[in-house]
Protein backbone atom coordinates (compact mmCIF):
# COMPACT_ATOMS: atom_id res chain seq x y z
CA UNK A 1 0.00 0.00 0.00
CA UNK A 2 1.31 3.40 -1.25
CA UNK A 3 1.43 6.73 1.87
CA UNK A 4 -1.68 8.32 1.51
CA UNK A 5 -0.06 11.07 3.01
CA UNK A 6 2.28 12.60 -0.43
CA UNK A 7 3.56 15.94 1.26
CA UNK A 8 3.47 18.19 4.38
CA UNK A 9 3.65 21.84 5.52
CA UNK A 10 3.94 23.86 8.79
CA UNK A 11 0.88 26.21 9.74
CA UNK A 12 1.06 29.96 10.54
CA UNK A 13 -1.71 32.78 10.56
CA UNK A 14 -2.20 31.96 6.44
CA UNK A 15 -1.95 28.09 5.30
CA UNK A 16 -0.54 27.21 2.00
CA UNK A 17 -2.84 25.95 -0.40
CA UNK A 18 -3.17 24.59 -4.41
CA UNK A 19 -5.22 25.19 -7.28
CA UNK A 20 -8.44 25.76 -7.36
CA UNK A 21 -7.69 27.73 -3.51
CA UNK A 22 -5.45 30.46 -3.37
CA UNK A 23 -4.74 30.69 0.47
CA UNK A 24 -6.65 30.04 3.62
CA UNK A 25 -6.19 32.65 6.75
CA UNK A 26 -7.03 31.11 10.13
CA UNK A 27 -7.60 33.71 12.84
CA UNK A 28 -7.92 32.90 16.32
CA UNK A 29 -7.98 35.94 18.51
CA UNK A 30 -8.51 36.15 22.30
CA UNK A 31 -9.85 39.38 22.69
CA UNK A 32 -10.53 41.02 25.84
CA UNK A 33 -13.52 42.76 26.73
CA UNK A 34 -15.10 45.27 24.53
CA UNK A 35 -15.61 49.10 24.98
CA UNK A 36 -18.01 51.89 24.18
CA UNK A 37 -17.39 51.69 20.77
CA UNK A 38 -16.46 48.18 20.20
CA UNK A 39 -12.81 48.34 20.18
CA UNK A 40 -10.74 46.40 23.37
CA UNK A 41 -11.24 47.71 26.78
CA UNK A 42 -7.36 47.99 26.69
CA UNK A 43 -4.36 49.68 25.82
CA UNK A 44 -2.94 49.67 22.27
CA UNK A 45 0.26 50.83 23.47
CA UNK A 46 3.20 48.68 21.88
CA UNK A 47 0.89 47.47 18.75
CA UNK A 48 1.82 48.83 15.36
CA UNK A 49 -1.81 49.81 14.46
CA UNK A 50 -2.71 49.72 10.96
CA UNK A 51 -0.83 46.96 10.62
CA UNK A 52 -0.94 45.11 13.79
CA UNK A 53 -0.41 41.09 13.10
CA UNK A 54 2.19 40.37 15.82
CA UNK A 55 -0.26 38.58 18.26
CA UNK A 56 0.60 40.70 21.59
CA UNK A 57 -1.63 39.71 24.47
CA UNK A 58 -3.38 36.95 22.40
CA UNK A 59 -4.93 39.29 19.62
CA UNK A 60 -4.63 41.96 16.98
CA UNK A 61 -5.55 44.68 15.43
CA UNK A 62 -5.16 43.82 11.83
CA UNK A 63 -5.85 47.09 9.95
CA UNK A 64 -8.12 48.31 12.59
CA UNK A 65 -7.23 51.51 13.89
CA UNK A 66 -10.53 51.73 17.03
CA UNK A 67 -12.10 48.31 16.04
CA UNK A 68 -9.83 45.15 14.44
CA UNK A 69 -10.74 44.24 11.34
CA UNK A 70 -9.96 45.19 7.79
CA UNK A 71 -11.21 48.62 7.06
CA UNK A 72 -12.37 48.68 3.47
CA UNK A 73 -10.02 47.31 0.56
CA UNK A 74 -11.00 46.13 -2.84
CA UNK A 75 -10.80 42.66 -4.39
CA UNK A 76 -10.97 41.49 -8.14
CA UNK A 77 -10.98 37.80 -9.58
CA UNK A 78 -11.53 35.58 -6.78
CA UNK A 79 -13.98 34.44 -3.71
CA UNK A 80 -13.87 35.16 -0.24
CA UNK A 81 -15.30 31.76 1.56
CA UNK A 82 -15.72 33.02 5.15
CA UNK A 83 -16.24 31.09 8.44
CA UNK A 84 -17.07 31.76 11.72
CA UNK A 85 -16.47 30.12 14.99
CA UNK A 86 -16.61 32.26 17.43
CA UNK A 87 -17.14 36.13 17.38
CA UNK A 88 -18.84 38.41 14.83
CA UNK A 89 -17.87 40.25 11.69
CA UNK A 90 -19.75 43.41 10.47
CA UNK A 91 -19.73 43.62 6.29
CA UNK A 92 -20.37 46.77 4.26
CA UNK A 93 -19.49 46.88 0.68
CA UNK A 94 -19.86 49.14 -2.42
CA UNK A 95 -22.94 47.46 -3.36
CA UNK A 96 -24.32 49.29 -0.57
CA UNK A 97 -24.75 45.43 1.49
CA UNK A 98 -24.56 45.32 5.01
CA UNK A 99 -24.15 42.32 7.14
CA UNK A 100 -23.46 40.89 11.12
CA UNK A 101 -22.60 37.64 11.17
CA UNK A 102 -20.64 34.76 12.84
CA UNK A 103 -21.09 32.00 15.69
CA UNK A 104 -21.16 29.15 12.85
CA UNK A 105 -22.28 31.33 10.08
CA UNK A 106 -20.49 31.27 6.55
CA UNK A 107 -20.60 34.47 4.13
CA UNK A 108 -19.50 33.31 0.60
CA UNK A 109 -18.36 36.47 -1.36
CA UNK A 110 -17.64 36.20 -5.59
CA UNK A 111 -15.81 39.30 -5.88
CA UNK A 112 -15.52 39.22 -9.65
CA UNK A 113 -15.00 42.43 -11.76
CA UNK A 114 -14.71 44.52 -8.47
CA UNK A 115 -16.45 45.46 -5.20
CA UNK A 116 -14.81 46.92 -1.71
CA UNK A 117 -15.60 45.93 1.04
CA UNK A 118 -14.76 45.92 5.02
CA UNK A 119 -14.69 43.23 7.88
CA UNK A 120 -14.18 44.19 11.34
CA UNK A 121 -14.64 42.36 14.43
CA UNK A 122 -16.92 44.17 16.56
CA UNK A 123 -15.98 42.91 20.50
CA UNK A 124 -19.50 43.63 21.87
CA UNK A 125 -19.91 41.91 24.78
CA UNK A 126 -18.10 44.58 27.53
CA UNK A 127 -17.83 42.53 30.50
CA UNK A 128 -16.23 39.52 28.99
CA UNK A 129 -13.86 38.31 26.76
CA UNK A 130 -14.70 38.21 23.00
CA UNK A 131 -13.03 35.10 21.69
CA UNK A 132 -13.19 35.23 17.71
CA UNK A 133 -12.21 32.87 15.15
CA UNK A 134 -12.96 32.21 11.97
CA UNK A 135 -11.01 30.78 8.29
CA UNK A 136 -11.19 32.81 5.17
CA UNK A 137 -10.79 30.84 2.04
CA UNK A 138 -9.80 32.72 -0.91
CA UNK A 139 -11.01 30.63 -4.38
CA UNK A 140 -9.70 31.19 -7.64
CA UNK A 141 -12.06 31.98 -10.53
CA UNK A 142 -11.50 30.87 -13.95
CA UNK A 143 -10.79 33.59 -16.69
CA UNK A 144 -13.86 33.47 -18.19
CA UNK A 145 -15.68 34.43 -14.71
CA UNK A 146 -13.49 36.77 -13.18
CA UNK A 147 -15.00 39.60 -14.52
CA UNK A 148 -18.89 38.49 -13.67
CA UNK A 149 -20.67 40.81 -11.45
CA UNK A 150 -20.17 40.45 -7.90
CA UNK A 151 -21.74 38.40 -5.41
CA UNK A 152 -22.88 37.97 -1.91
CA UNK A 153 -24.75 35.63 -0.01
CA UNK A 154 -24.92 34.68 3.43
CA UNK A 155 -25.53 30.39 4.93
CA UNK A 156 -26.68 31.19 8.55
CA UNK A 157 -25.21 28.28 11.17
CA UNK A 158 -28.39 26.24 10.78
CA UNK A 159 -27.90 26.57 6.95
CA UNK A 160 -24.72 24.24 7.46
CA UNK A 161 -24.94 20.81 7.81
CA UNK A 162 -23.94 19.05 10.45
CA UNK A 163 -23.14 15.21 10.34
CA UNK A 164 -23.02 13.52 13.92
CA UNK A 165 -20.33 10.44 12.65
CA UNK A 166 -19.91 7.72 14.72
CA UNK A 167 -17.12 4.73 13.99
CA UNK A 168 -17.61 1.46 15.08
CA UNK A 169 -15.68 1.89 18.72
CA UNK A 170 -18.80 4.33 19.14
CA UNK A 171 -16.64 7.35 18.99
CA UNK A 172 -18.01 10.46 17.38
CA UNK A 173 -16.93 13.38 14.75
CA UNK A 174 -18.88 16.04 13.72
CA UNK A 175 -18.49 16.98 10.31
CA UNK A 176 -19.60 20.57 8.90
CA UNK A 177 -20.13 20.48 5.04
CA UNK A 178 -19.03 23.99 4.23
CA UNK A 179 -19.02 23.31 0.14
CA UNK A 180 -19.35 20.04 -1.76
CA UNK A 181 -21.91 16.68 -0.95
CA UNK A 182 -20.10 14.30 1.20
CA UNK A 183 -21.58 11.93 3.55
CA UNK A 184 -24.90 11.68 1.65
CA UNK A 185 -25.20 15.15 2.66
CA UNK A 186 -25.54 18.83 -0.02
CA UNK A 187 -25.02 22.21 1.92
CA UNK A 188 -26.39 25.29 0.37
CA UNK A 189 -25.79 26.28 -3.18
CA UNK A 190 -22.65 28.10 -4.31
CA UNK A 191 -22.75 31.60 -5.64
CA UNK A 192 -23.29 31.33 -9.58
CA UNK A 193 -20.53 32.20 -10.98
CA UNK A 194 -17.99 30.17 -8.64
CA UNK A 195 -15.47 27.41 -9.74
CA UNK A 196 -17.41 25.42 -7.33
CA UNK A 197 -21.04 25.80 -8.92
CA UNK A 198 -18.99 23.87 -11.79
CA UNK A 199 -19.74 19.97 -11.25
CA UNK A 200 -16.31 18.95 -12.52
CA UNK A 201 -14.74 21.37 -9.76
CA UNK A 202 -15.13 18.39 -7.30
CA UNK A 203 -14.72 21.04 -4.55
CA UNK A 204 -14.99 20.50 -0.98
CA UNK A 205 -14.76 22.55 2.29
CA UNK A 206 -15.23 20.54 5.40
CA UNK A 207 -14.42 21.51 8.77
CA UNK A 208 -13.57 18.06 10.80
CA UNK A 209 -14.14 17.98 15.05
CA UNK A 210 -12.87 14.52 16.72
CA UNK A 211 -13.51 13.77 20.24
CA UNK A 212 -10.80 11.61 21.21
CA UNK A 213 -9.90 7.68 19.70
CA UNK A 214 -12.76 8.44 17.14
CA UNK A 215 -11.91 7.86 13.30
CA UNK A 216 -13.52 8.82 9.74
CA UNK A 217 -12.58 7.06 6.27
CA UNK A 218 -13.25 9.92 3.33
CA UNK A 219 -14.24 8.33 0.43
CA UNK A 220 -12.45 9.11 -2.85
CA UNK A 221 -12.55 11.87 -4.91
CA UNK A 222 -14.51 12.27 -7.91
CA UNK A 223 -11.29 11.88 -10.30
CA UNK A 224 -7.48 11.29 -9.85
CA UNK A 225 -6.58 15.20 -10.55
CA UNK A 226 -8.42 16.34 -7.19
CA UNK A 227 -6.18 17.40 -5.07
CA UNK A 228 -6.91 17.25 -1.08
CA UNK A 229 -5.34 18.77 1.91
CA UNK A 230 -6.04 18.35 5.44
CA UNK A 231 -5.42 20.54 7.76
CA UNK A 232 -4.75 19.98 11.49
CA UNK A 233 -5.56 23.16 13.49
CA UNK A 234 -6.43 22.66 17.10
CA UNK A 235 -6.40 19.49 19.76
CA UNK A 236 -3.88 17.00 19.23
CA UNK A 237 -2.14 14.84 16.09
CA UNK A 238 -4.21 12.34 14.24
CA UNK A 239 -2.95 9.35 12.43
CA UNK A 240 -3.97 8.22 9.13
CA UNK A 241 -3.57 4.83 8.19
CA UNK A 242 -0.68 3.78 6.13
CA UNK A 243 1.38 6.79 6.85
CA UNK A 244 3.75 6.73 9.63
CA UNK A 245 3.86 8.79 12.30
CA UNK A 246 1.70 11.47 13.21
CA UNK A 247 0.44 14.45 11.69
CA UNK A 248 0.71 17.26 14.77
CA UNK A 249 -1.14 20.17 15.29
CA UNK A 250 -0.36 23.06 12.46
CA UNK A 251 0.60 20.58 10.20
CA UNK A 252 -1.21 20.33 6.12
CA UNK A 253 -1.11 16.84 4.73
CA UNK A 254 -1.68 16.45 1.06
CA UNK A 255 -3.60 13.77 0.71
CA UNK A 256 -4.40 10.77 -2.22
CA UNK A 257 -7.66 11.67 -3.18
CA UNK A 258 -8.45 8.69 -5.55
CA UNK A 259 -8.40 6.22 -2.81
CA UNK A 260 -10.44 6.19 0.84
CA UNK A 261 -8.42 7.72 3.65
CA UNK A 262 -8.91 6.57 7.31
CA UNK A 263 -8.17 9.78 9.77
CA UNK A 264 -7.89 8.90 13.52
CA UNK A 265 -7.49 11.31 16.59
CA UNK A 266 -6.33 9.21 19.48
CA UNK A 267 -6.26 12.26 21.92
CA UNK A 268 -9.52 14.32 20.05
CA UNK A 269 -8.29 17.23 17.30
CA UNK A 270 -9.83 19.56 14.85
CA UNK A 271 -8.93 19.52 11.04
CA UNK A 272 -10.24 21.25 7.94
CA UNK A 273 -10.29 19.82 4.62
CA UNK A 274 -9.95 21.64 1.10
CA UNK A 275 -10.08 20.42 -1.88
CA UNK A 276 -10.22 20.55 -5.58
CA UNK A 277 -9.80 19.74 -9.52
CA UNK A 278 -7.50 22.70 -10.50
CA UNK A 279 -8.62 25.18 -12.37
CA UNK A 280 -5.48 25.00 -14.35
CA UNK A 281 -5.13 28.57 -15.74
CA UNK A 282 -1.89 30.96 -15.10
CA UNK A 283 -2.04 32.98 -12.19
CA UNK A 284 -1.25 36.65 -11.77
CA UNK A 285 -1.76 38.13 -8.07
CA UNK A 286 -1.27 41.65 -6.60
CA UNK A 287 -2.73 42.10 -3.19
CA UNK A 288 -6.44 41.87 -3.31
CA UNK A 289 -6.55 41.43 -7.27
CA UNK A 290 -6.08 37.69 -9.32
CA UNK A 291 -5.86 37.60 -12.34
CA UNK A 292 -4.46 35.66 -15.20
CA UNK A 293 -1.61 38.22 -16.57
CA UNK A 294 0.28 41.18 -15.67
CA UNK A 295 -1.79 43.00 -17.97
CA UNK A 296 -4.86 42.16 -16.48
CA UNK A 297 -3.55 43.09 -12.81
CA UNK A 298 -2.90 46.50 -14.43
CA UNK A 299 -6.17 46.97 -15.67
CA UNK A 300 -8.04 45.47 -12.30
CA UNK A 301 -5.76 49.02 -10.42
CA UNK A 302 -7.10 51.15 -13.08
CA UNK A 303 -9.62 50.34 -13.00
CA UNK A 304 -10.26 50.64 -9.22
CA UNK A 305 -8.53 54.28 -9.44
CA UNK A 306 -11.21 55.30 -11.94
CA UNK A 307 -14.24 53.99 -11.06
CA UNK A 308 -13.59 52.90 -7.27
CA UNK A 309 -15.79 49.63 -7.81
CA UNK A 310 -18.93 51.50 -7.38
CA UNK A 311 -17.50 54.00 -4.74
CA UNK A 312 -17.69 53.48 -1.00
CA UNK A 313 -21.18 54.34 0.04
CA UNK A 314 -20.27 54.69 4.31
CA UNK A 315 -19.17 57.81 6.00
CA UNK A 316 -16.43 55.41 7.94
CA UNK A 317 -13.91 52.96 6.92
CA UNK A 318 -14.87 50.10 8.67
CA UNK A 319 -18.31 50.76 9.81
CA UNK A 320 -19.70 48.29 12.81
CA UNK A 321 -23.17 48.11 13.70
CA UNK A 322 -24.85 48.65 17.03
CA UNK A 323 -23.54 46.73 19.87
CA UNK A 324 -27.15 45.09 20.16
CA UNK A 325 -27.49 44.16 16.90
CA UNK A 326 -28.42 40.69 16.46
CA UNK A 327 -26.86 38.66 13.17
CA UNK A 328 -28.36 39.53 9.83
CA UNK A 329 -27.44 40.29 6.24
CA UNK A 330 -29.05 43.88 4.37
CA UNK A 331 -28.42 42.60 0.37
CA UNK A 332 -27.62 45.07 -2.38
CA UNK A 333 -31.67 44.76 -3.48
CA UNK A 334 -32.99 46.16 0.08
CA UNK A 335 -33.40 42.23 1.21
CA UNK A 336 -32.92 41.89 4.80
CA UNK A 337 -32.59 38.25 6.20
CA UNK A 338 -32.00 37.59 9.79
CA UNK A 339 -30.42 34.57 11.52
CA UNK A 340 -33.28 31.80 12.16
CA UNK A 341 -34.68 32.16 15.89
CA UNK A 342 -32.52 29.16 16.75
CA UNK A 343 -29.24 30.58 16.81
CA UNK A 344 -29.82 34.28 16.83
CA UNK A 345 -28.28 35.96 19.03
CA UNK A 346 -26.63 39.60 19.61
Amino acid sequence: MSDPVLQTVPLGLHWPTVDPFLFCAHHDDAYPAGNAVLGPEASLEGREIGMDFAGKDGWRMYHGAVVPGFPQHPHRGFETITYVRKGLIDHSDSLGATARFGRGDVQWLTAGGGIVHSEMFPLVDRTGPNPAELFQIWLNLPAARKMDDPYFTMFWADDVPKVDIVDDAGHRMVLTVIAGAIEGVTPPAPPPSSWASSPESDLGVWHLAFEPGSSWTLPPAAGPDTIRVLYVFDGEAVEVDGHDGELGRDTGSVLQSDVPVTVRSPRGAEAMVLQGRPIGEPVAQQGPFVMNDEAGLRQAFLDYQRTGFGGWPWPQDGPVHAADEGRFAHHPDGRVERAPSSTADA
